[in-house]
Formats: C-alpha cells, sequence, structure tokens
C-alpha cells in the first residue's frame, strides 16, 4: 500500500532550469571554458558540487569546484530575487495537496542546495506538507546513486516498497530504480533529452498520479 511520496525539485516542482541554465552559463564564461549541450545536459539531476567537480577535471581549471560553486551561486541568486514571474509547475501544487489530505508522507529529494530548497520552499509556502527535505549538496553521492532515495525513504518511517518517486532526469530515475523503489518519470515540457524508458511509470500531467489513480496502481 502507498504510504509515501518522494519529489524532486527542479522539473518537477518547479521550473527553474532557465535560472540555472543562465547561472551556470555565465559562472562559465567567469572562468572562460566552453561546455557543450551534450555535456550541460549530463549534469542534470547532480548536486551542484558534484558538477564543479566534473567541470575542473573535464577543463583542467587552476579554480576549485567550491569557487565555481560559489560563482554559480551568486549569479543564480540574483536571477531568484529578480524573478517575479517563477512559478510552481503546473498541476504540481494540486498534486501535493491531494496526497497530503489523504495522509501520504512526503519528502523532498532534490540534488538543489539546501538554500534554494528553503528559497522555493518559503516563497512558495510548501513546508506544511512536507516532512524533510533532503539536499544531494549535503550528502556524500550525489544522483544517479541512490544515497538521496535510501535517506528520504527511511525518512517516511516506510519499507521502499510503500513508497514512490517523482522524477524528470535520467540520473535521477535511474537513482530512484537503484534504491528499489517505484519511480514515476515525469517527461514534461521543460525536461531536454532525458530517457525515462527505466521508470516504472511515464506521465505528461500529474493528474495521471492523482492519489487514487497511483494508490491503485501501487496496490
Amino acid at each position: 500500500m502507498l504510504k509515501a511520496v518522494i519529489f524532486d525539485m527542479d522539473g518537477v516542482i518547479i521550473d527553474s532550469e532557465p535560472m540555472h541554465n543562465k547561472a551556470y552559463h555565465d559562472m562559465f564564461d567567469e572562468v572562460g571554458i566552453n561546455v557543450s549541450n551534450e555535456l550541460y545536459e549530463s549534469f542534470t539531476g547532480q548536486s551542484t558540487i558534484n558538477i564543479c567537480k566534473r567541470l575542473c577535471d573535464y577543463f583542467n581549471l587552476e579554480e576549485s569546484p567550491e569557487t565555481l560553486v560559489a560563482l554559480k551561486r551568486k549569479h543564480y541568486k540574483q536571477f531568484f530575487e529578480s524573478n517575479s514571474d517563477l512559478g510552481l509547475i503546473d498541476g504540481v501544487l494540486d498534486l501535493i495537496k491531494d496526497y497530503h489530505s489523504n495522509g501520504l508522507k512526503l519528502v523532498l529529494a532534490s540534488s538543489a542546495a539546501m538554500t534554494s530548497i528553503n528559497q522555493i520552499f518559503d516563497r512558495f509556502e510548501l513546508n506544511p506538507y512536507f516532512i524533510a527535505k533532503f539536499s544531494g549538496g549535503d550528502l556524500k553521492q550525489s544522483k544517479p546513486h541512490p544515497e538521496i532515495f535510501i535517506k528520504a525513504a527511511k525518512a517516511t518511517g516506510f519499507s521502499n516498497k510503500a513508497c514512490i518517486v517523482i522524477e524528470d532526469s535520467t540520473n535521477g530515475i535511474e537513482a530512484a530504480k537503484a534504491a528499489n523503489i517505484f519511480c514515476v518519470g515525469y517527461d514534461s515540457f521543460h525536461s531536454k533529452n532525458q530517457d525515462y524508458t527505466k521508470a516504472d511509470m511515464v506521465i505528461k500531467d500529474f493528474k495521471e498520479i492523482e492519489f487514487n489513480k497511483i494508490n491503485n496502481i501501487i496496490n
């Protein structure tokens, strides 16, 4: 029986990808590197620090990964504070409320930094619905490693088989499956060149996984 739902944030709860994209590319320009679209897309679902470690290795940079992280976060903060049009992805707030009202435990498991997570949760008043939040930046391993989902499932107090994960990225889906958790792949307009073949279920609209529908599937 379904007892808990683990949400990714970027691309599932909020379309922050344009801000991340601009922040990263401004950082790339600042340190003088040319990152191909293919390489950039491979970062989706990974923590900022792990992305910056990869960049330092790939481009043999003199700057430290921590320096790159600070530059990227500086640009992101500027965009976040000035972007009054930023909103939740269509239908996700209704889904969160639907799950919460039906007694499911909700956990956030995002590769974003906790500062970014808290900015989003405070801005859109999401904290009352979630029992825990996990940031990949605080963990040893990054998606596609399952560490974040193993910890998130444990926080619910239920077995992995009583949980589902909602993800939009290749790395996130692989992480959920490596944690042995049922994974819903959210194939949205905002997701670019991600592989959903390993997901247990693929959706394009959150109405497809309302409580009454997903509960029947999981049972």
